[in-house]
């Protein structure tokens, strides 16, 4: 997995890319959360565009990754999900647990509600 960062209106972007699949991808999203976190930058938009294959260890970092942001107040919400990642949110019933957006757009609008 690869990760950017970019930062708009307040809302932290991270721009997650090829296959999350756990292992060092796990460490390097919650070393890069709690730095955030550390920075008083709570609110997280995953964009998952580029995202090639996510496995279940990958569904689990993602959630490890929302707890964080809520047990420090904020939040962590997914962005341009494939449909490939979108149907495993729903086998899993993941689906209602995140807060999912079509677009970075509308995304990082939501945390101003």
């Amino acid at each position: 997995m690869n990760l950017t960062e970019k930062e708009t209106d307040g809302v932290v972007i991270l721009e997650l890319s090829g296959k999350i699949m756990g292992g060092p991808d796990a460490s390097l999203l919650n070393d890069k959360l709690h730095e955030l976190i550390e920075a008083n930058k709570v609110n997280i938009v995953a964009d998952l565009a580029k995202v090639d294959w996510m496995n279940s260890s990958g569904l689990g970092i993602l959630i490890g990754g929302l707890t964080t942001m809520r047990n420090n107040n904020g939040d962590l919400k997914l962005a341009r999900i494939t449909d490939r990642i979108q149907s495993l949110l729903m086998i899993t019933k993941l689906m209602s647990v995140f807060d999912t957006h079509d677009d970075l757009e509308s995304a990082i609008a939501s945390f101003k509600k």
